[in-house]
């Protein structure tokens, strides 16, 4: 049951019955009217912007179409009490029974309150963490990861058809440089004294098991043979070993992706066949969108690879990019946005109706770029999101932690984990909108004090399954089942801790869809402490006001009905944290 549209539809309902004409006599568009939570709740359940957005359309002043609609809306038994606020907003205050309605939804549903079809089976494709295939993944991609997992849990939870794909970038200089240093503790596991790792290269020991490796496979059959013919063959080993250990850093995040794609596949090809991106450059070219020219030298500083010659360009400036892109240089060969546009193209192709990527602060000026192929290659019938994930801040105890990729004296995701665990990382790496900067304290998200967000929610719901527990053993003939909870007489519920809980459950369903649409599943995170405050609070009020508790062993009916209440916020805690990626412990010690 999602009250939102219920009550969206009853609000159409209500207008249809006031007969209004538009001033142009078409029909009347209902498309923006919403019904929603007030602001502040002391002004009702709900709100709807009805009178505002319609007023216009049938030459009426709001407050005037917005008492008409009152008026009609008073008719409803299941509204106690309706306001007309302001310019023209109604608020309005719902009957008890309506959440004792939604309680006994959620009971019916279990997991599946709140799970939705807005999302109508369209192919969403979520790409995030694609990290350089060169070393372990340190916590900047962490944050990527727990992002783009939960975003296409919420996704899925909506009804969206999503695959997680992670792009592995195994084309390009990078990985000429991995192979390179690679081959210099191959080496080095031959006996060698190969002393400091020259500049350039990756100095990390996380590539000493690849050399190790070489040396089981090849013996020093390697050192006879000339760069060239090395390369291929430690490009192969360190990628396949490299990804190995990328996909099990992601495993202690319970991150698994569906497609695992290979740049390289974009270059390849076989004999004559042109190869996916001269497959791309050729759509493009048909399609009159690239062209011979010249590019301005960028703002700020100049990228090693722009150079003042005609190159192969592609219009995206047609398209709403700040410039036109070099797919091709002078030389004749790709750029890397060529294998961009390629591996869009290759989406495309694939039926997706909406590509996310989940990208890092330091790809901030990619965003425009991507929505310009989407635009160009799917001719706007793929959408195209961009999503960035700030920097995380390392701190324990207050204490900054430092870190440097470069150096190989880094912290990577392996080390957070295992430091503090996997829900503490999932969660507080989603307690903040993603877009703004993060404070990772190793030392406080392990406290077990309502200070500690993940701790407070999941501790709410281990006292759910404590307080189902003290029950079975106080009454333990009060059958309390599924089928004895769905039985029970809600209407006893009345206070308003009550009900206030209830209402927040009754918001589960709209913060799914509003996580989806707005692809942020931070709200998820920020609901889920909202509504472990709420069962905190109430528990908190029958430590002073006996009446209030739980468990009431002189009044079943009662006592079943709040026992239902707390099945009902175990589950949709449960559900939220799934999301999340998160356990939902039973018990807490």
């Amino acid at each position: 049951m999602n009250i939102f549209s219920e009550f969206s539809e009853r609000v159409k309902v209500a207008l249809n019955e006031l007969g209004l004409e538009t001033t142009d006599a078409q029909p009347l568009n209902l498309s923006k009217v919403t019904v929603e939570s007030p602001r502040d709740p002391a002004h009702g359940d709900l709100a709807t912007n009805a009178a505002m957005v319609l007023s216009k359309q049938v030459g009426a002043k709001p407050r005037d179409l917005a008492e008409r609609l009152a008026q009609v809306l008073r008719a409803d038994p299941d509204i106690t009490e309706v306001e007309v606020a302001g310019p023209g907003f109604i608020n309005l205050r719902l009957a008890p029974v309506v959440y004792h309605r939604v309680l006994a939804s959620v009971l019916a549903l279990g997991p599946d309150f709140g799970r939705s079809t807005m999302g109508a089976g369209r192919k969403t494709n979520v790409e995030y963490v694609s990290a350089n295939p060169t070393g372990p993944m340190h916590v900047g991609h962490t944050r990527g990861a727990v992002v783009g997992d939960a975003l296409a849990n919420v996704l899925a939870h909506a009804g969206y058809d999503v695959t997680r794909e992670y792009y592995i970038n195994d084309a390009g200089s990078q990985i000429d440089t991995l192979a390179r240093s690679v081959f210099l503790r191959y080496r080095e596991a031959l006996g060698e004294d190969i002393g400091e790792i020259p500049a350039g290269l990756y100095p990390g020991d996380y590539l000493q098991p690849v050399g190790a490796k070489l040396k089981d496979l090849h013996g020093d059959a390697l050192t006879g043979m000339d760069e060239a013919a090395w390369m291929p063959i430690v490009k192969d080993i360190a990628l396949d070993m490299m990804m190995d250990m990328i996909r099990a850093d992601l495993a202690r995040l319970n991150v698994h992706h569906d497609v695992f794609f290979s740049e390289r596949s974009l270059h390849a090809s076989a004999g004559n066949a042109p190869s996916k991106i001269d497959e791309m450059l050729e759509t493009l070219r048909v399609r009159d969108l690239v062209y011979e020219g010249t590019l301005p030298p960028p703002k700020g500083q100049v990228p090693d690879d722009w150079e003042d010659r005609e190159q192969t360009l592609f219009r995206a400036s047609d398209f709403g990019d700040d410039t036109d892109r070099a797919l091709k240089k002078s030389d004749g060969s790709y750029t890397y946005f060529a294998a961009d546009v390629a591996y869009f193209q290759d989406k495309f192709q694939r039926g997706f109706d909406e590509t996310i990527f989940v990208l890092g602060a330091d790809h901030s000026g990619y965003a425009k770029r991507l929505q310009a192929v989407g635009e160009a290659i799917s001719g706007g019938k793929t959408e195209v999101v961009v999503r960035f994930c700030q920097l995380v801040k390392l701190f324990r105890g207050g204490e900054p932690v430092k870190m440097s990729k470069r150096s190989g004296d880094f912290v990577t995701l392996r080390d957070v984990v295992e430091e503090v665990g996997r829900d503490p990382v999932r969660f507080m790496m989603l307690y903040r909108k993603s877009d703004a900067p993060l404070d990772f304290d190793f030392q406080k998200v392990t406290e077990q004090s309502k200070d500690n967000p993940v701790f407070y929610v999941q501790y709410g719901h281990a006292r759910c399954h404590s307080v189902l527990r003290q029950a079975a053993a106080e009454l333990p003939d009060l059958i309390q089942d599924p089928a004895a909870l769905s039985a029970a007489d809600m209407s006893v519920l009345v206070d308003s801790g009550e009900l206030e809980l209830i209402a927040k459950l009754a918001v589960w369903p709209k913060m799914v869809e509003a996580a989806a649409e707005t692809h942020e599943p931070h709200r998820i995170a920020f609901y889920l402490h909202d509504l472990a405050s709420s069962l905190h609070g109430h528990w908190n009020r029958g430590k002073e006001l006996p009446q209030l508790r739980f468990i009431n062993t002189n009044n079943t009916t009662l006592t079943l009905a709040r026992l239902a209440l707390v099945r009902a916020v175990s589950l949709v805690l449960a559900s939220g944290l799934a999301l999340l990626g998160v356990d939902a412990p039973e018990e807490m010690r």
